[in-house]
């Protein structure tokens, strides 16, 4: 699957917001970088027209799409099974986006960056309820449980990340022991574990078209 291997603080600046770096604090040099030059990137950045009604909704569909790391092609299959499920298609659309492996890796703890949660499961360092996985977008459901495989390399990579997110917040529908290396999925992602400031009404009003 395609993805995106360019510079990550070009991105947040073209979407004038955070999208990676929120457990880092304001030293650090990519996040003091985003706070010196926040504006967006490019020769003629600051002086760019007003943006329209539909650059708004892309936008917010773009930022959606970087703070997962998916392509676009990718992003419209997710849009479309979660406007097939019952509910609001944009709340189903974020939870589908959220039960993604990779996801579910780093917001346990058991990665620093999602570019690392993708790679640490596409060598197959993690197991889903005892099975090797090695698909980042493979979707996790309620009673899963995700652990580090049994070797000294994984569980030292594993361990290192826990110690660097010690204290961080776990969405309320994953179960994190840093004791025994797992990450238990307790129950569905809701629109409140989301914590990035995303209209996801605009992507869907966007993606209808």
């Amino acid at each position: 699957m395609a993805r995106y291997t360019g510079p990550k603080v070009k991105q947040c600046r073209r979407e004038g917001m955070n999208l990676f770096f929120l457990g880092q604090n304001s030293s650090s040099g990519k996040v003091a970088a985003l706070q010196k030059r926040d504006y967006p990137p490019g020769v003629h950045a600051q002086s760019r027209r007003k943006i329209t009604e539909y650059g708004v909704r892309l936008r917010e569909k773009q930022k959606l799409k970087r703070v997962f790391g998916v392509m676009d092609k990718q992003f419209m299959r997710y849009f479309k099974e979660a406007d097939r499920l019952k509910g609001n298609t944009g709340e189903n659309l974020l939870a589908l986006l959220s039960r993604r492996m990779d996801n579910v890796v780093l917001a346990g703890g058991m990665a620093t960056t999602l570019a690392q949660a993708r790679q640490l499961v596409n060598h197959g360092h993690f197991r889903i309820n005892g099975k090797r996985c090695t698909i980042p977008s493979c979707q996790v459901k309620p009673g899963d449980v995700i652990s580090p495989r049994d070797k000294e390399n994984t569980k030292k990579i594993v361990a290192d990340s826990l110690e660097t997110n010690k204290g961080g917040a776990v969405p309320s529908w994953l179960d994190s022991s840093a004791d025994v290396m797992t990450v238990t999925v307790s129950g569905l992602p809701k629109r409140e574990d989301f914590q990035f400031p995303i209209q996801e009404q605009l992507i869907i009003e966007l993606c209808s078209k």
